[in-house]
């Protein structure tokens, strides 16, 4: 990205109902943006993108995400839940944000102006706006596709996953360099955005991994693995909406990560009681 502009903090002012609305939610108090509140910010910034949803070059106007949350969090609310229309919920932590101060990633909400539209998505008669969580220099904190929330509808400063939903936590016997920990951190970025885990979550645009069953119940490994990988060439709907993981995005160790996790967490949840290879949660 190419990035423009300057900083500083503005503050939500009246608006009509049938405008778009940016809502950010933290301890204090609850903020509303328009699109015209943000466009004519001070900091507003130019970037342009290349490796984003559109996968070619679009130029955004954006505001740096760090100001718009303000200088005041509460130390306790270490991840920012961006939420958009379609269901989709990122947790995004809040470190990775604040880094972008300190020659990490930079964090923006790209605002779509109605005078200059963005492009449709991919296949789709919709753009990504109004807002766009977008990322100046992604390379410096290896940002995922996932952490790119578009249509966003609010941004919330709350806990962690693993502290809001504890069933999502591996068991405190997993020995500490485990490949299911490291899944752990896999499973809530790139999966609890669309998915539960035993109703640990945010969003129902997925399924949920443990309920009734884990998929490593279900599944042949290898099966389970297609689907991550690619779903379309292992099962198609007209509603389908997965588009699965590249190695660009998820790397062999991280999905090999990932499937010690779901299997650990089904071997925890009781409905795997001899653990034995060849049984379903083998």
């Amino acid at each position: 990205m190419l990035l423009l502009g300057a900083w500083s903090q503005a503050r939500a002012q009246p608006r009509s109902a049938a405008e778009p609305v940016l809502v950010i939610n933290s301890s204090a108090n609850e903020q509303h943006f328009t699109v015209p509140q943000l466009l004519n910010r001070p900091d507003v910034a130019t970037l342009s993108a290349t490796d984003d949803v559109y996968r070619h070059t679009v130029a955004y106007r954006a505001v740096p995400l760090l100001a718009l949350l303000g200088n005041n969090v509460d130390p306790k609310f270490d991840t920012v839940e961006a939420k958009a229309r379609d269901g989709f919920v990122s947790q995004i932590p809040f470190a990775l944000i604040a880094r972008g101060a300190s020659g990490g990633a930079v964090a923006y909400i790209a605002v779509e102006d109605p005078a200059h539209p963005w492009p449709p998505l991919p296949q789709k008669t919709e753009t990504a706006g109004p807002f766009y969580l977008i990322w100046n220099q992604p390379e410096r904190s290896a940002i995922t596709r996932e952490q790119w929330p578009y249509q966003v509808i609010s941004l919330t400063l709350v806990e962690s996953p693993v502290r809001r939903w504890a069933q999502l936590a591996v068991p405190a016997t997993t020995a500490v360099d485990a490949p299911a920990r490291h899944g752990q951190d896999v499973f809530v970025t790139l999966c609890l955005p669309c998915h539960r885990l035993n109703g640990g979550g945010a969003s129902d645009t997925g399924p949920d991994f443990g309920r009734p069953m884990y998929p490593t119940q279900y599944l042949t490994e290898a099966g389970l693995r297609a689907i991550i990988r690619d779903p379309q060439a292992v099962r198609t709907w007209p509603g389908q909406k997965m588009i699965g993981f590249s190695k660009d995005i998820l790397s062999d160790a991280d999905l090999d990560a990932l499937v010690a996790y779901l299997r650990t967490m089904a071997m925890a949840s009781g409905r795997c009681p001899d653990g034995r290879e060849g049984s379903p949660c083998r």
